[in-house]
């Protein structure tokens, strides 16, 4: 009995070490980040740069013109990188490469918009070192900044007490948050990950000779800045085509409980940050409590399925093994993170679907950077409107009514994912030719698990796959470019008027009608609600996918 208990402790170790730094992080760097979206104080750069784009920094926004700043901010992005790529053999550093061709172009240039970091191409053979910079991680900095905007936006609607309508000012948040968040945590994370060796420099490709006698080539590139920002802002987007799998990018066991680290420091901590803003700070810990609960639960599940399979190498690094990659596996599937260290489509049929549920909930267990914090707000929104309707209490968060004009919004938001999946699932089924870029040309349940995985990786800006599908067609490209904007930019339209809408409103005092949204029975309300709207809704593709492929093995 003793030396099992020791084996499961020493096999669980790397996972609760992570756990614990969490842990350790979590009221600090969520203390600060409120600190920084609070203060009103700008530093030198940031007036030298809000002198530059013409803004008044100590002007507020209503919700419209935050909006346009994130919309138009965002199509500039959508254009500069679309460019960048399209004469990056004109440009410096180009070393040979061609120029990508206008719908992996426009595809790539919408999944780094958007977060989501999909990628059809193999970035050491199609990108040059100089777009990896200047656009790829530029944007990775940019796009996770958007989405922290975002939360922030609807944590000051839902704080507000004058009701004047006004949720901030969309270039100063983008603007602290990149340079006082994201840019300091990936400069100590760029050197952590130095000290495990994955690589930093220009230096092309060397070729070396191997003791068989063959050769190999060696790439180089600017890995550690890239990954840094890759994780930390939930993006996932690899330098090289490999990913996390690759020995250069993620290269040690210590490396890679970094990065999983790193891509769930920011979507934790600010729950506490919203605690803060909101002036209530059981509220964040409630949020948290329900993120903790589904991703505890995903996690134990793949864990359990991986662990029992005759083939679980099978797809994995021999360096990590299978309990670190499954829990790398469930942080980035549970995460807008696109990062892999082994192959989904390896996984069992269940732990695989385990992993596609992950995406379909939501991202809010705990989500993207912003993107989880402001998922899991509408879901706990929903919850209290459903409770309210069912035992007559108050539809009411933190003092701000949910009327009807709120939860059309709620819905609108909750709609845009299944029906940009389902929608880019069935038009793809039925298209000529798409069976060609499955791993199996049959009507197989893994066949159709890959497409589903795709458009579910799209649609919640998580960029993952499921390793069979060959994406990099005209149709796939164009397709997967439109769900990931989709994705975005509705759900982010619908939480900018949510806050647009709580903060003209006065905030009522608590009574005894108004329920209580901080203990036990409302975090598991709210697990039930993410679980019914994400599980019940893609029930027939799970039963038609995983399901049936498990019960023919």
């Amino acid at each position: 009995m003793i030396p099992a208990v020791v084996d499961a402790l020493r096999r669980a170790a790397p996972i609760l070490l992570v756990l614990l730094a969490l842990a350790g992080a979590y009221l600090p760097l969520g203390a600060y980040m409120a600190r920084v979206f609070r203060s009103p104080r700008h530093t030198l750069a940031e007036r030298a740069i809000y002198r530059l784009m013409g803004v008044r920094p100590d002007s507020s926004q209503r919700w419209t013109r935050y909006a346009a700043g994130v919309l138009a901010f965002s199509v500039l992005s959508l254009v500069a990188l679309y460019l960048l790529q399209r004469v990056q053999d004109l440009l410096p550093l180009a070393r040979g490469i061609e120029a990508v061709a206008p719908d992996q172009a426009w595809n790539t240039a919408a999944s780094f918009v958007t977060n989501t970091n999909w990628q059809s191409y193999s970035g050491e053979t199609t990108m040059s070192p100089f777009v990896q910079m200047v656009g790829l991680a530029v944007q990775n900095f940019l796009s996770a900044a958007v989405g922290i905007s975002v939360a922030v936006a609807l944590m000051r609607g839902l704080a507000c007490r004058d009701a004047q309508g006004h949720i901030g000012n969309f270039w100063v948040d983008l603007t602290r948050c990149v340079l006082r968040v994201l840019l300091p945590l990936a400069a100590l994370a760029a050197v952590v990950l130095l000290s495990q060796g994955v690589i930093q420099n220009l230096s092309p490709a060397s070729v070396v000779h191997t003791v068989p006698g063959g050769a190999q080539v060696i790439p180089g590139g600017p890995v550690a800045s890239q990954e840094a920002i890759k994780e930390l802002g939930t993006n996932g987007g690899g330098y090289f085509g490999a990913n996390s799998t690759h020995p250069l990018e993620n290269p040690t066991a210590a490396s890679n409980l970094v990065e999983v680290f790193l891509i769930l420091l920011i979507p934790v901590s600010l729950t506490r940050t919203f605690g803060i803003m909101v002036g209530d700070r059981r509220q964040g810990w409630a949020l948290l409590g329900a993120m903790g609960v589904l991703f505890l639960a995903s996690l134990g599940a793949v864990l359990a399925l991986e662990a029992s399979s005759a083939h679980a190498l099978e797809g994995r690094e021999l360096r990590f093994g299978v309990l670190p990659s499954a829990f790398f596996a469930v942080s980035t599937t549970l995460t807008s993170t696109g990062a892999v260290d082994s192959f989904h489509s390896s996984y069992t049929p269940l732990g695989g679907g385990v992993l596609l549920l992950n995406m379909l909930l939501g991202e809010i267990a705990p989500g993207g950077v912003g993107s989880g914090l402001y998922g899991i707000l509408v879901v706990a929104l929903l919850t209290v409107f459903l409770s309210g309707l069912m035992v007559g209490r108050t539809p009411e968060y933190l003092g701000k009514r949910i009327g009807v004009a709120q939860i059309i919004k709620v819905c609108l938001y909750t709609l845009v994912m299944p029906a940009a999946v389902v929608g880019g699932v069935a038009l793809s089924a039925v298209l000529p030719g798409i069976r060609a870029s499955l791993s199996t040309t049959t009507d197989s349940p893994h066949a159709l698990t890959e497409l589903v995985y795709a458009f579910a990786s799209a649609a919640n800006n998580n960029g993952s796959a499921f390793a069979g599908l060959n994406a990099n067609t005209p149709w796939f490209n164009t397709a997967l470019g439109i769900v990931m904007l989709l994705g975005r930019f509705l759900p982010m339209l619908m939480v900018l008027a949510l806050a647009g809408s709580f903060a003209t409103q006065s905030p009522s005092p608590p009574s005894s009608g108004t329920m209580p949204t901080h203990r036990p029975l409302f975090v598991g309300l709210v697990v039930g609600v993410a679980l019914v709207v994400g599980a019940l809704t893609f029930l027939p593709l799970f039963v038609l996918g995983p399901l049936a492929e498990a019960l023919t093995l």
